[in-house]
């Protein structure tokens, strides 16, 4: 039985639900539904929002979250489209690289009455940039956050794959957010696009006064991470670990992040846990590890 967090959260993850497709494996995925996840690895009621096919990919990918304990109410079917699957590289190092094929199911999200209704409940959501490569699914997602309870937090996590982003897309998300959460590449990409100047530390400052954010977090690899809100730093070096692949990983991290900033914990305290946990999440296969009961009581 899994401990609750201090506060019982009610948590979603927009966007992406896909299999990560491995040489030797098919693994449930997508960042939104890694973090939903994790959220409720943490503690919190999860829920899913996305699109499936009615395929056996679809099927499978309800079976998988039911038993992890994700809520599936919020998970509607396309007929004749297929459910999203990602071609995943693992390389020597566990560093995975993707492969997107284009239409499937979640490229056409579709929000029914019930999840609108889900909105005025939550007090999290992370949404990213990769689902909102469709108009269809763009404009869901949007609407859907302008349906948030004022106090809710938007977690916007850039997650650049392929070409699947646009100046529009990162700025609009922005305006949207609350926490901002990218990594070591990412920034390079916003930093371009905000033409912002000075080092990682300054750029994320830049950021959180730009768009009033209440948190923005960079992540970092083996190197750890930084987290900033608008009156204090959080630096830490990371924790070794025996890398066996770094897919979720980055949700994992983005989910203790929420769940920490939700309860008022110091920045420090999350930083560190989050760090904890991202490092285990790599030393397990998958994105949707089972945390050891310490790592869940956070």
């Amino acid at each position: 039985m899994d401990k609750p967090i201090e506060k019982r959260l009610t948590i979603a993850g927009i966007g992406e639900l896909l299999w990560d497709v491995l040489e030797d494996s098919e693994k449930l995925g997508g960042a939104p539904i890694n973090f939903a996840y994790h959220c409720r690895s943490l503690g919190a009621e999860a829920y899913a929002i996305s699109s499936i096919g009615t395929d056996r990919r679809g099927k499978a990918a309800l079976e998988v979250l039911d038993t992890r304990g994700v809520a599936t109410d919020h998970i509607t079917e396309i007929g004749g489209a297929e459910t999203g699957y990602v071609l995943a590289y693992v390389d020597e190092a566990g560093v995975a690289s993707y492969n997107f094929p284009e239409d499937v199911a979640w490229d056409r999200i579709q929000i029914n009455q019930n999840t609108r209704k889900l909105a005025g409940n939550l007090d999290a959501i992370c949404y990213g940039s990769l689902a909102q490569r469709s108009e269809i699914s763009r404009r869901s997602i949007l609407e859907y956050l302008d349906l948030l309870a004022p106090e809710a937090l938007s977690v916007f996590d850039l997650n650049i794959r392929q070409n699947f982003y646009s100046e529009n897309i990162i700025r609009t998300s922005l305006e949207k957010a609350d926490v901002l959460k990218l990594n070591d590449d990412e920034i390079k990409i916003i930093a371009e696009v905000e033409d912002l100047a000075g080092d990682e530390e300054e750029q994320l400052k830049m950021l959180v006064r730009q768009y009033s954010l209440k948190l923005g977090v960079l992540t970092r690899g083996g190197s750890g991470s930084l987290l900033v809100s608008p009156s204090s730093v959080s630096n830490h070096p990371g924790y070794r670990t025996e890398i066996v692949d770094t897919i979720g990983a980055g949700d994992s991290f983005t989910a203790v992040t929420v769940c920490g900033l939700l309860n008022k914990y110091p920045l420090d305290k999350i930083n560190d846990h989050a760090n904890r946990v991202a490092a285990f999440v790599c030393s397990r296969k998958g994105a949707m590890v089972e945390l050891s009961e310490e790592l869940k009581n956070f």
